[in-house]
């Protein structure tokens, strides 16, 4: 039986407790497993990330989950201005683990050495995919990861991610129902198309 990485149970979060996003709402997630969260925007796909990673408390209910890293949506945003890329990677992984991604995601080590905004979106889009592979998680949670880059590129990334499976559970929030039916094994929907 495979590793549960995450147990959501009888979730309930709102901002204001007249207009609940989550009543009762679970989710199990597996070690080997790749689920899909979909809903219109403000429905709370990225509320839900950041309650899995106790950035916002529950009203009730539990969360339980395992070691995890995050593909943001935003990459700019998840760098930091004033850094390069590779000191930013290094404050939360191991050198050694960048190599091995770095050839998969297409990215060439010298970029490393750049400051977030020397990059292109994709290019950086890319290396927020590499600070979060080489963590190592067992959960790992992807905000629309490939929304920045050409359909080639974030096809050969979702082939990455899917890869690396055999170690982790992925949850991924997409507005993209194609790529949601070809890549995960179970399509959540959330809000008002519930």
């Amino acid at each position: 039986m495979s590793e549960v990485v995450l147990e959501i149970k009888d979730l309930t979060f709102g901002y204001s407790k007249e207009n609940l996003l989550y009543q009762n709402f679970s989710l199990t997630l597996k070690r080997g497993e790749l689920i899909a969260i979909v809903g219109k925007s403000g429905s709370g796909k990225s509320t839900l990330f950041e309650l899995i990673a106790s950035n916002l408390d529950p009203l009730k209910g539990t969360i339980k989950k395992a070691n995890i890293s995050w593909i943001f949506q935003d990459p700019y945003s998840s760098f930091h201005p004033s850094y390069t890329i590779k000191n930013q990677i290094l404050e939360v992984a191991k050198e050694k683990n960048l190599k091995k991604f770095l050839d998969k995601l297409n990215l060439h080590e010298e970029l490393l050495a750049k400051y977030p905004h020397e990059l292109s979106g994709g290019q950086l889009q890319r290396c927020s995919i590499l600070r979060a592979l080489t963590m190592k998680p067992k959960l790992l949670l992807c905000d629309e990861p490939t929304s920045a880059l050409d359909n080639v590129v974030a096809l050969s990334t979702m082939k990455l991610l899917i890869s690396l499976l055999d170690s982790c559970g992925i949850l991924l929030i997409t507005h993209d129902l194609a790529l949601a039916k070809w890549a995960t094994n179970k399509i959540v929907t959330i809000g008002s198309e519930q």
